[in-house]
């Protein structure tokens, strides 16, 4: 089979040919003005990676580089079977859950001396070992420990043998194409390659080795090794909380049969139609949002910043899912468990 449609072309080409799940234009119109006014404000910055996230790594060096490796290297299926049954970590005298709660766990065992983000440590990590460091403070474990270990096994052996242990090195491979370090790491290390066949067309979604370099540009702040001067062609990173936002905001729409199954709590598999549809009309969603958003800038005489991009879109969006569960949740989710996101 060829290679797979790339994620902005396989957005469009599933958007184009879905039966379940629809990309609304007025939707569009109305988010991007309500983003262009944020942007405006100085709402939507590249700054914000850092500042309004107190978990992420605060300095630019190359601990912070290996911190963000290792994250998104963990960085799937944090969703919970009901509300009662979530993993949770208290740290720092805050009680956070999902991927915060991965986060909080990471700084907590980094703070115990732990050296949980060298990949020295973690390719022979015992399976004590990280259920310890991974430990909740609820009665519920983080999901799929054994892939997880699995993944931190190979993941770390391939970046010992291959790029002397430090992820910084392949950010330095890229030559500040954000491009380049998705695809190196979708080559290197196969717990990143996120495909899947929609309609005789193999398509790429590539979200975790999407959002690993849009977290390289966040912790680097977009400088010296981290200035990708393409980090505009990286599209949103198609999980299962984003698209309730874009529902929400009337950017895309469900079938009733398709909500019918959401609202059943129904369990989805990696690769079924209508999961790969909300994923791919996700992309593209936001695509047409980003291009509208130019369009706005165009006819207020000014030129789009390369700053405003899909990446800090999906970063708006994740938030506004988190923090207004409430709302949010008349959505339910897609439910799929899969180490892809």
């Amino acid at each position: 089979m060829s290679a797979p449609l790339q994620p902005r072309e396989a957005g469009k080409f599933i958007a184009e040919n879905s039966k379940d799940v629809f990309v609304d234009s007025e939707g569009i119109w109305k988010l991007a003005e309500k983003l262009f006014e944020k942007i405006n404000r100085k709402e939507i910055t590249l700054a914000g990676w850092k500042s309004l996230h107190e978990l992420n790594p605060q300095s630019s060096g190359e601990d912070a580089v290996n911190w963000v490796f290792f994250a998104d290297t963990l960085n799937f299926s944090f969703w919970s079977e009901s509300e009662e049954q979530k993993y949770l970590v208290k740290y720092n005298g805050k009680e956070y859950t999902g991927y915060w709660s991965l986060c909080a766990a990471i700084n907590r065992a980094l703070d115990e001396g732990i050296p949980i983000t060298s990949a020295s440590y973690y390719s022979n990590i015992t399976m004590d070992h990280l259920k310890h460091v991974l430990r909740s403070d609820s009665d519920f474990p983080i999901p799929m420990i054994e892939e997880r270990l699995q993944i931190l096994h190979d993941t770390g052996k391939i970046l010992v043998e291959t790029f002397g242990g430090s992820f910084l090195n392949v950010v330095k491979m890229s030559e500040k194409s954000a491009m380049a370090l998705m695809h190196l790491v979708v080559k290197h290390f196969p717990s990143y390659c996120d495909e899947a066949t929609f309609q005789g067309e193999k398509v790429a979604f590539y979200k975790r080795a999407q959002i690993l370099v849009g977290d390289i540009w966040g912790v680097l702040e977009g400088k010296g090794d981290g200035c990708f001067y393409d980090i505009s062609k990286i599209t949103m990173f198609a999980d299962y909380r984003i698209p309730q936002a874009l529902v929400h905001f009337g950017v895309m729409r469900y079938s009733k049969e398709l909500l019918q199954k959401l609202h059943k709590g129904w369990l989805f598999q990696n690769g079924d139609v209508e999961e790969i549809e909300i994923r791919g009309c996700s992309i593209w969603a936001v695509e047409l949002i980003c291009e509208h958003i130019r369009e706005l800038f165009k006819k207020k005489g000014e030129k789009m910043s390369n700053e405003i991009n899909p990446v800090l879109i999906d970063h708006f969006l994740w938030d506004y899912a988190r923090d207004n569960r409430v709302e949010i949740d008349i959505i339910p989710l897609h439910r799929v468990r899969c180490i892809y996101y």
